[in-house]
C-alpha cells in the first residue's frame, strides 16, 4: 500500500512536470497578453522547459530508491535519473 501510494504521487508531480514542458509555447506571451515571437519567445521557451526539467529532476531524484527503500547511487543512480528524467519529459 506504501508503495502505491508513493508512485500514485510521484505520477502526479511527473505529470505536472510534463504538463508544463507542453505549455511552455502557450504561456509565452508579454504583460499585455500578445505572443512573443523572436528571441524573446525562443528565450521564454528555453527558460521554461529548464524550469520543467529541474522539476522533473526533483521528482526523479526522490524516486530514486532500491526495493528496500535505499537511496540509489553511482551507475545504477546515473541510470535511473537519466531513463526518469526522458520519461518526465516526454510526458
Amino acid at each position: 500500500m506504501k508503495k502505491l501510494l508513493s508512485f500514485v504521487v510521484l505520477g502526479t508531480c511527473l505529470l505536472a512536470g510534463a504538463a508544463q514542458a507542453q505549455s511552455c509555447d502557450a504561456k509565452a506571451v508579454d504583460k499585455n497578453g500578445k505572443p512573443l515571437s523572436g528571441a524573446a519567445k525562443s528565450s521564454f521557451v528555453k527558460k521554461c522547459e529548464k524550469d520543467a526539467m529541474d522539476g522533473a529532476a526533483a521528482a526523479c531524484a526522490a524516486k530514486a530508491v532500491d526495493k528496500n527503500g535505499k537511496a540509489l547511487a553511482g551507475a545504477a543512480k546515473s541510470s535511473f535519473m537519466k531513463k526518469c528524467e526522458q520519461e518526465a519529459v516526454k510526458g
